[in-house]
């Protein structure tokens, strides 16, 4: 039986990460218009629980990524594959993430990648060289999440 998971990472602004990270990745934001509107209609939502950005309709607060190829709810825009929700928390990031992504190149296409991830808004933290094991750069992303390029 598989096991059906997707990672949450915290943030301050949901929909702005989701379409960094949708860039950065080539997944789609999921689109929930169908969903919020059914729910606001049937009264089951308030409207202040909707925010809009980019001129699409969020659940205020969240903002979720799935990878294109990936099956979807066509009722809901709920990914049930490889799936990214971002949620707004409260307090600031303060520390280290203890779990982040790499992000994999095309063979001699790293500093193209790393290129393109900066006009997204990345920055470059630190270049790291583990000789036999490795060369990549430790990058943050707009919040200051680090991630990996190699």
């Amino acid at each position: 039986m598989a096991l059906h998971w997707k990672l949450v990472v915290d943030t301050r602004e949901a929909p702005a990460l989701a379409e960094f990270w949708a860039a950065a990745l080539e997944y789609e934001v999921e689109d929930n218009t169908e969903l919020i509107a059914h729910l606001l209609k049937a009264g089951q939502l308030p409207e202040s629980s909707v925010a809009e950005h980019g001129g699409r309709r969020f659940f205020r607060g969240f903002a979720a990524i799935r990878h294109p190829a990936d099956p979807y709810d066509e009722t809901t825009g709920i990914g049930q594959g490889r799936r990214i929700l971002f949620q707004d928390v409260p307090e600031p990031k303060t520390a280290k993430n203890r779990l982040h992504l790499d992000v994999h190149a095309d063979p001699g296409g790293r500093d193209a990648l790393v290129a393109r991830l900066e006009t997204l808004g990345a920055t470059r933290a630190k270049e790291v060289d583990q000789g036999p094991a490795g060369h990549w750069w430790v990058m943050r992303d707009p919040e200051g999440n680090e991630f990996c390029v190699s």
